[in-house]
């Protein structure tokens, strides 16, 4: 899969779920597919994440999830790829 592929799956996930948060503004940060106000207290297995790995065929595990919550979305584009031929 190509970065731009990867990147523009990503941004319609990201979307769908930012849409959900009238507070988040489109920064293009990961973390807006969850409240900014109210943040979950864990984000593995959240919607967003079942998503993605739905959409990659990837797993993603408690630390990736952290990492990618404080990513932008080139970034976890990137890191999706790689999460990919590590497969």
């Amino acid at each position: 899969m190509t970065y731009k592929t990867a990147y523009k799956i990503l941004h319609e996930i990201y979307d769908k779920h930012r849409r959900n948060y009238s507070e988040n503004g489109d920064s293009k940060q990961m973390c807006c597919m969850w409240s900014t106000y109210d943040p979950p207290d864990v984000i593995e297995d959240t919607e967003p994440f079942n998503d993605i790995e739905a959409a990659f065929n990837i797993t993603i595990d408690d630390d990736d999830a952290l990492d990618f919550y404080d990513m932008d979305l080139k970034d976890a584009a990137k890191r999706i790829i790689e999460l990919q031929k590590e497969k």
